[in-house]
């Protein structure tokens, strides 16, 4: 009996009831270094069921790995981490790797996959920019940006590997940041998915719907998990430069996958459940050829992720006084992450990022703060000794009613 998109959700929520069991634990924040990874390979590969090879190394002579499982004709490249600070994917392989060498759960279901599919992974292809926590290499090259003139060493390491295996499917992992909604909506886009262009025209072939098919898979499955917050990258431009696109050129079915964030989830640890629940449905449904009856259109009525509407904190309806005279309005704030000394850990740091009429904007957290007076004495004031906010300030204020503080606001937090 042929799979059935509904037998890829049962085994999506089967891996979420077992997930505890893969987790690999040693992981626990998106600050990973090359050091932390390097004793998981071994231990992935010591059973011999995963095979470990050093593709070459960084600019600064780090090892590039490239992990590999399965015997099947169909060759899937999985590659995470080009970028240094976007490392969700990363840590959702090491969990990926766990339940390849499990014995006892799924085992079946694993064992039919690899004697259909070759899978190769390239756990870390930035080493050196994920040892500063940064978007590019050493050399400040940005490695989806690098395909065509191929200047780093770490883009040539994946070119050569692509062109040597040839992939028949290709996922292309990163994070995105955390501002981005769902259409029109107040969720958050914690997983964007795309179908990448292969030509200026955006035509779609063969190997361009399959991957659409893949991405209708993903979303579903998803959908069980994070209703209302999965979306489609608005932008599919042809760019020349970028990896997926040149894959995607090359034949390879291409799929960018962007995790952003969840409510309370900094560190991205369910986001990385979320990839490790998506990319294994999406490979069963390459195995089992589920694909075929997934119509490529639904694609393109997946909702569009173009504007960052969110904030962390949105203040709605304050009222604030200059000059005497009292002016209505909405404050944005964002949190940014400032690396430690040695970039293994980060303290917050609050941004006032807009100030005015943002009633086509959402927040993680919301303030209704009508009836209620910004009151920000250790901002500077003006010629008016009016003590106003500013983009761009910390987020340090409260807010008063009758000269009585309701809400106080510091490093961008209520306070309780």
């Amino acid at each position: 009996m042929a799979t059935s998109i509904t037998d890829i959700e049962k085994f999506a929520k089967q891996l979420d009831a077992n997930y505890n069991v893969f987790n690999e634990e040693t992981l626990k924040k998106r600050r990973i270094k090359h050091k932390d990874i390097v004793p998981l390979i071994e231990k992935a590969t010591r059973n011999g069921k995963i095979k470990q090879l050093k593709l070459g190394e960084s600019t600064e002579g780090r090892a590039i790995y490239l992990l590999k499982a399965g015997t099947g004709k169909i060759n899937v490249l999985l590659w995470s981490q080009m970028h240094g600070d976007e490392p969700t994917a990363t840590q959702a392989f090491f969990d990926i790797f766990n339940l390849i060498n499990n014995k006892g759960v799924f085992e079946k279901e694993i064992e039919k996959i690899l004697s259909n599919i070759s899978l190769y992974f390239v756990p870390m292809l930035n080493p050196d920019g994920a040892e500063l926590f940064e978007r590019r290499n050493s050399v400040n090259i940005d490695l989806n940006r690098d395909a065509s003139r191929l200047a780093a060493d770490e883009s040539i390491i994946l070119k050569k590997l692509s062109d040597k295996i040839k992939p028949d499917v290709g996922f292309n992992l990163h994070d995105q940041n955390p501002y981005y909604a769902v259409g029109n909506t107040n969720k958050p886009a914690t997983i964007t998915l795309l179908s990448p262009a292969y030509n200026i025209q955006r035509d779609i072939n063969e190997n361009r719907k399959h991957s659409m098919r893949l991405i209708v898979l993903m979303n579903r499955v998803l959908q069980n998990f994070i209703p209302g917050q999965v979306g489609r990258y608005y932008f599919d431009d042809y760019s020349p430069t970028s990896v997926g696109d040149n894959l995607q050129k090359m034949g390879t079915s291409t799929i960018l996958v962007e995790s952003g964030e969840c409510q309370n989830d900094t560190e991205r640890q369910y986001v990385r459940k979320l990839n490790f629940i998506a990319i294994l449905s999406a490979i069963k449904g390459v195995s089992d050829s589920v694909c075929k009856e997934i119509d490529y259109k639904e694609y393109m009525e997946m909702p569009a992720i173009k504007d960052a509407k969110l904030f962390h904190l949105l203040i709605r309806g304050a009222s604030i006084e200059k000059a005497g005279k009292i002016y209505t309005i909405d404050i944005g704030i964002r949190l940014n992450e400032l690396n430690n000394k040695d970039c293994s850990g980060f303290t917050i740091e609050s941004k006032i990022h807009d100030i005015g009429d943002l009633s086509h904007f959402f927040g993680y957290e919301e303030i209704d703060a009508k009836g209620l007076k910004v009151s920000c004495k250790n901002q500077k004031s003006d010629n008016n000794n009016d003590f106003l906010l500013n983009i761009g300030d910390s987020a340090d204020f409260v807010l008063t009613k009758n000269d009585k503080t309701e809400i106080t606001i510091k490093n961008g937090r209520v306070l309780p």
